[in-house]
C-alpha cells in the first residue's frame, strides 16, 4: 500500500505527520508541527481543527473557508525558520503558496504561538512583504 505524502511537506506519510495532531490523538510536539498541522488542515478545510488550534485570545468566531469566491487550492509549503523563544513562546516563519482561479499567490508569514497546558496555539502572524 502507498503512502500519502504529508501535505506539510515534511517528507513523512500523512498518517505518521499531521494526521494524528489534526485527529487529536497526539499533541502537536512543538510550535512548528502545529503550523505545519494547520496549514494541512488549511488544505483539508478543516474549520474546526484551525479553530481549535488558535489562541483564544486572537480566535475569529468563523473562518468561512467555504465562503463564495473559489476556495484555494494549496500547493505548497516551505518552512524558513522556526525560533523558540521562550519556554512557551515561539515563532515561525513560513511561505506557503496556493492558486486561486488558476492564478499562483504566496504568503510569507511570521507567526507567534504559545504553549498553554501543554498545547501549542497559534496566536497571530505578520505578513512580509
Amino acid at each position: 500500500m502507498l503512502a500519502i505524502p504529508c501535505p506539510c511537506q515534511s517528507g513523512k506519510p500523512f498518517t505518521e505527520c499531521c494526521a494524528p495532531v489534526i485527529a487529536g490523538d497526539l499533541p502537536a510536539e512543538s510550535a512548528e508541527a502545529l503550523m505545519r498541522s494547520r496549514y494541512t488542515a488549511f488544505t483539508l478545510c478543516n474549520e474546526a481543527y484551525l479553530l481549535d488550534t488558535w489562541h483564544s485570545s486572537t480566535r475569529p468566531v468563523t473562518l468561512d473557508l467555504a465562503g463564495g469566491e473559489p476556495a484555494p487550492k494549496w500547493i505548497g509549503l516551505q518552512v524558513r525558520q522556526h525560533v523558540q523563544t521562550g519556554k512557551d513562546t515561539a515563532i515561525v516563519e513560513f511561505v506557503a503558496r496556493y492558486r486561486v482561479g488558476g492564478r499562483a499567490h504566496r504568503l510569507h508569514e511570521t507567526s507567534r504561538f504559545v504553549r498553554e497546558d501543554r498545547r501549542w496555539y497559534y496566536v497571530d502572524g505578520e505578513i512580509q512583504e
